[in-house]
């Protein structure tokens, strides 16, 4: 028994020494320490030894298989060590190659002109409130003052859902929402994206994005409206910008206007981008109807108030001079690195 391990030992040993690489000394380790390898064979024929010899013999496989074990061990490391040299050697690093550009996003133009009117409104003690994309009809017409037989409610303009909800078409109903909570005064700006059923063009698409504003107080006018939006203006467009209310209608205000700025490319002089008319028209406004302060739960001899409206993607195209709406949602990179 004594030779026969002396034998599974030296030649373990000299098939270690003798191994290439890491996968053949796997393989020896099988062939001598695996369930059926050599050495295990002799532990399965202990059963044939004498009771008194069997502790001997246990000791003698033991101390044999160790020094495989250390054998393998120190071989692995060896065969370890070479392959990574090789592998250094091989994978030479060239530290004058230029590296790799690592393309870091930015904020899109539309988040700017967001970020820059909230900005605005913060400031002057406004507080921004979302709602809803999915609205129901009550909200986006009826307590706005749009009845049934309104225009607006035609299907060619409205996603419907159904007969009692819509794809809101103006954040509008988000202010309806919170005058409903009879937390007075208000004053709030209303972000989000709105849909309408447009084709899609240069300056029209289904979808886009809003911005609305409503002040609820006592003794608000329309000298406030004017004050508030004048000063957002030049916020906006620069200190010298001038406004203009021009007479409008709007279901939800009376009396209502549309506001226009002086063309901040030439100053009012007139050029391509105002159609040398020297003005850009900008947002919608007006005061709040009483109807729908009464609607909303407020008191119209008590309180009044002003709202206005502002396309996102307007602000957008007019500040970075931007002819096609189109560019802020096509994703081409050309366009949006310059941003």
């Amino acid at each position: 028994m004594k030779d026969r391990l002396q034998k599974i030992r030296e030649e373990a040993i000299q098939k270690i020494q003798s191994s290439e690489n890491l996968d053949k000394l796997n393989e020896i380790k099988v062939s001598v320490l695996g369930k059926k390898g050599a050495l295990t064979e002799v532990l399965k024929g202990m059963k044939g030894i004498a009771a008194e010899e069997r502790p001997k013999v246990g000791q003698m496989v033991n101390d044999t298989r160790t020094a495989i074990e250390e054998k393998i061990e120190e071989m692995r490391a060896r065969l370890a060590a070479a392959a990574r040299e090789a592998q250094l050697q091989a994978e030479v690093i060239d530290v004058t190659l230029p590296a790799k550009k690592n393309h870091v996003g930015h904020r899109h133009p539309n988040t700017i002109a967001l970020d820059e009117l909230e900005r605005i409104f913060i400031g002057m003690g406004y507080e921004v409130v979302e709602g809803p994309e999915v609205e129901y009809d009550y909200y986006n017409f009826e307590a706005l003052n749009i009845p049934a037989n309104h225009p607006a409610k035609d299907e060619q303009d409205t996603f419907y859902i159904n007969d009692k909800i819509v794809l809101r078409t103006q954040t509008s109903p988000v202010q309806v929402r919170v005058m409903e909570q009879g937390k007075l005064p208000i004053r709030m700006i209303a972000p989000g994206r709105v849909f309408r059923s447009d084709e899609v063009d240069a300056t029209h698409s289904p979808s886009f994005h809003q911005v609305e504003g409503l002040v609820i107080d006592k003794n608000i006018t329309f000298a406030d409206l004017k004050g508030t939006l004048a000063e957002f203006a030049k916020e906006l467009f620069g200190e010298e910008t001038k406004v203009k209310f021009r007479p409008h209608h709007f279901p939800f205000t009376e009396p209502s206007a549309e506001m226009d700025v002086t063309c901040f490319k030439c100053g009012g002089k007139g050029c391509r981008m105002c159609k040398n008319s020297g003005w850009i028209e900008i947002l919608g406004c007006g005061m709040v109807h009483p109807r729908v302060l009464k609607m909303s739960g407020i008191n119209p001899e008590e309180y009044s108030g002003f709202a206005f409206g502002v396309g996102l993607e307007r602000i957008a195209l007019l500040k970075y001079e931007i002819d096609d709406m189109r560019l802020l949602y096509e994703n081409d990179m050309r366009f949006l690195k310059q941003f």
